[in-house]
C-alpha cells in the first residue's frame, strides 16, 4: 500500500549549510531514495559556483522572488540564461552543467533531486561563515558533483 507524504512549510527538519538554514521538506530515507527535496530561502550571496552532476536530475520551484538559471556550457559566459518568477518549474537534467542566483534580495526555491543520494553532502558540509564550494572540491566529488566556473556575482 501506497502512503502518500504532505509536509507543509516548517514541518521539515532544519539545518545549516554554510551560513543558511535549509529545510529538508523530504528525505531520501523516506522516499527510499528516489528523491530528496529541500526548501531555501536563497540570498543572492548563496548561489552555487556553475556545476554538474553525474547521478541525478534536479528541479527547481521558484516559490518566491525571482531567480535566474544559467545552464548549458561549461564557462557562465557560455550558458543560455533564463529567469524564473513564482511558481516557475525548472529542469535541470544530469550532466547538463548550471547554477542560479535570487535577481531580488531573497527568494524561497524547492530544489528537487532524483534520485536523493545527494541529501548526504547538504548534510555534511555544516555551519560555515559563507559560501566555500571549493574547500568541498573532494567531497563533491565523490557525490559525482564536478565545479566548473566561479558563482555569478550580483
Amino acid at each position: 500500500m501506497s502512503i502518500a507524504l504532505v509536509r507543509n512549510p516548517g514541518e521539515g527538519t532544519f539545518y545549516r549549510y554554510y551560513d543558511s538554514v535549509q529545510e529538508q521538506v523530504v528525505s531520501e530515507a523516506e522516499t527510499h531514495g528516489a528523491v530528496t527535496v529541500l526548501r531555501l530561502t536563497m540570498r543572492q550571496a548563496d548561489a552555487p559556483p556553475l556545476h554538474r552532476h553525474s547521478r541525478e536530475d534536479e528541479s527547481w520551484v521558484v516559490l518566491s522572488g525571482r531567480v535566474r538559471f544559467w545552464a548549458g556550457s561549461d564557462t557562465l559566459d557560455g550558458c543560455d540564461v533564463h529567469d524564473a518568477g513564482p511558481g516557475a518549474y525548472v529542469f535541470g537534467p544530469r550532466s547538463v552543467p548550471h547554477t542560479f542566483q535570487p535577481l531580488t534580495p531573497t527568494a524561497d526555491v524547492l530544489v528537487i533531486n532524483n534520485p536523493g543520494t545527494i541529501e548526504g553532502y547538504f548534510r555534511s558540509v555544516g555551519p560555515a561563515d559563507a559560501r566555500h564550494d571549493t574547500d568541498h572540491a573532494a567531497l563533491l566529488a565523490r557525490y559525482g558533483i564536478t565545479l566548473l566556473d566561479d558563482a555569478p556575482r550580483s
